[in-house]
């Protein structure tokens, strides 16, 4: 472990907050070692690891979700190319569902900004009566993509 990291170093090198490591460690997506004084050192593999975390959340993937995903990886060994893409490919669909919802979003939220909501009957954001509530929760129209 003589190239390993500190969290401070871990921490300074992926942007992650070292208090958001030591969660991840309890959390069993990522992995340190331990120095004869109980100090934590991280190979640099894990750098890694911790950026596929921060994308995978990015996109909305839960950290349960990402842990089994990271569990399939080997644990001594770098992921190479063939690792990373057969874990991605299983997001794909969820990535492009979040394109299409953040498309749809900013499309009508420049009508809104241009409008001023004062055409409520075209807004996406307005549910007089609650009609849509069997349809489930949140703003109804912008999630399924579709008119009233």
């Amino acid at each position: 472990m003589q190239d390993a990291l500190t969290i401070g170093e871990l921490s300074a090198r992926s942007g992650v907050a070292s208090s958001a490591l030591r969660y991840y460690e309890q959390l069993g997506l990522i992995r340190a070692g331990r120095t004869g004084g109980n100090q934590r050192r991280y190979e640099r593999a894990e750098l890694r690891r911790v950026a596929f975390i921060r994308i995978a959340q990015q996109i909305g993937v839960p950290l349960e979700e990402i842990r089994m995903a990271l569990d399939e990886l080997p644990a001594s060994r770098t992921p190479n190319k063939a690792d990373w893409a057969r874990l991605s490919r299983r997001w794909r669909a969820r990535l492009d569902d979040q394109i299409a919802l953040l498309t749809r979003l900013r499309d009508e939220l420049t009508g809104c900004i241009g409008c001023g909501c004062l055409s409520l009957q075209n807004c996406t954001l307005s549910n007089p009566g609650d009609r849509l509530a069997t349809g489930g929760p949140g703003p109804r129209i912008l999630l399924d993509g579709k008119p009233v």
